[in-house]
């Protein structure tokens, strides 16, 4: 991103990801139906993001209980993602358009779930369409458009909300709820759109994830 504010001090970044997740919530105010309609505006960054095949940057994350991680991130449209998650953290998340798996080196688990069933999908779709019911609200202010998608068949209760830079339409961060109302919320920064990844950035090791599962079954 080319705004200076998103080329912060790692301590700096910190306090802005935090303000930011703390103050998502509250921008979010349910539509008065349950398909809301977005503006023409609000779709234009819809499909701005979507028109990005390809991006990546730097993440900070923060859990349901205030903890922080960091590191790299890759997406490539449609479907897949990787996270590299740095030190001491000992995960990696990543999607191969089909899959999501999340892998703890430290722990030797590999944990596979289908994307269509995580709301991960809605950010990784090939288009982010505004107008059906998967539009839970949109939030339309001078400095920031909040957009929060759920598709209840898929996901139960779990919601996505994404924030946007209305002036730039580049992406400033995404919250995930689960069901239990718990946030995960992630805010990229230094980031790349466009570029090419190699052929293994978002191959999954399904034989890995077999024998790290048969073996914890066995213990």
């Amino acid at each position: 991103m080319t705004d200076n504010l998103f080329a912060p001090t790692r301590r700096r970044l910190l306090g802005l990801a935090a303000a930011m997740a703390l103050t998502a919530a509250p921008l979010m105010v349910p539509s008065a139906s349950a398909a809301a309609q977005a503006s023409d505006a609000a779709q234009r960054i819809a499909d701005h993001f979507s028109s990005v095949r390809s991006m990546s940057g730097e993440f900070v994350q923060f859990g349901p209980r205030g903890e922080q991680t960091g590191g790299k991130f890759y997406l490539q449209r449609p479907g897949k993602i990787r996270f590299n998650y740095e030190a001491p953290s000992s995960f990696r998340v990543i999607s191969d358009g089909q899959s999501v798996v999340i892998f703890n080196s430290k722990m030797r688990t590999s944990d596979v779930y289908p994307l269509s069933k995580t709301p991960l999908k809605l950010l990784l779709d090939d288009r982010i369409d505004l107008s059906g019911s998967k539009v839970k609200s949109v939030r339309e202010e001078e400095d920031l458009t909040t957009i929060k998608l759920s598709d209840g068949a898929l996901f139960g209760r779990s919601t996505i909300t994404m924030m946007f830079d209305p002036k730039t339409y580049e992406l400033r961060q995404w919250t995930i709820t689960d069901a239990q109302g718990k946030d995960t919320t992630v805010m990229v920064f230094n980031v790349k759109e466009g570029g090419t990844f190699g052929p293994d950035t978002f191959r999954i090791d399904y034989k890995l994830n077999r024998e790290l599962n048969t073996r914890k079954k066995n213990d």
